[in-house]
């Protein structure tokens, strides 16, 4: 079974992935980096393991406007 340590990046693998120690910073890194993330209650930027491993960063996927259908 998965633990969360091996589900999450630790606090000092994000700090190693964006060389900031500062939460705002490493969040405003890791949307620079183009890397998937979370923020939880805390304010701490979460990094899913698996998004790194798969690569699935690669290639932002681009939200469409949502709009009602009286509009469109």
């Amino acid at each position: 079974m998965l633990e969360h340590k091996d589900f999450f990046l630790t606090t000092a693998e994000i700090v190693q992935l964006t060389g900031r120690k500062n939460r705002r910073l490493q969040v405003a890194q890791l949307r620079l980096m183009r890397i998937p993330f979370h923020v939880n209650a805390l304010g701490a930027p979460i990094v899913v393991r698996g998004n790194l491993l798969t690569g699935s960063n690669s290639k932002p996927t681009e939200q469409k406007e949502w709009k009602p259908k009286v509009l469109q």
